[in-house]
């Protein structure tokens, strides 16, 4: 009874197999497998390459933004040096600027006093002259008067100026 039904099962199981192997299908599954392992490489053989283009992407990325750091670093420190000189320089110049007014006013200054100076000499000069003018007219007379009052305004004038 075991042979039956069971029996024909196995013996067509059996010509299944066989059939598939004179066919030649365990080859085309071997090289079905075969490719698709081949594929799965090459797959992973691209992934690897591309892991290591990336690392190596990210290695260069990270060296050119330490480089522009460096250099970024770099042009801030000439920044600061440059703003300081232009500093020193700018209290150089607004120093040498007010220096340089101040002995303008001060010149000014002595040549306002030395010219009011002269102003009020002459203007005392011009008046003792009148003065002397006046009082010699008063008290000499004649010849002699007008000599002495000559005289004393030419002396005056000399002595003034």
């Amino acid at each position: 009874m075991l042979h039956d039904a069971e029996f024909w099962v196995l013996l067509g199981f059996i010509v299944f197999l066989g059939l598939l192997l004179y066919v030649g299908a365990h080859k085309k599954i071997a090289k079905s497998l075969d490719d698709r392992a081949a594929r799965i490489r090459a797959e992973l053989d691209d992934a690897r390459k591309l892991r290591e283009e990336a690392a190596q992407l990210l290695a260069d990325y990270q060296r050119k933004r330490r480089e522009a750091e460096g250099e970024a670093a770099g042009i801030i420190e000439g920044a600061k040096a440059e703003a300081e000189r232009l500093a020193t320089e700018a209290k150089a110049k607004v120093a040498e600027f007010v220096e340089r007014r101040t002995k303008m006013a001060e010149t000014k200054i002595a040549q306002a006093e030395a010219q009011a100076a002269a102003e009020v000499r002459a203007a005392a000069a011009e008046a003792a002259v009148a003065a002397a003018e006046k009082i010699l007219a008063k008290e000499a007379k004649g010849k002699l008067a007008d000599e002495l009052i000559a005289k004393g305004i030419e002396d005056v004038r000399q002595k003034l100026n």
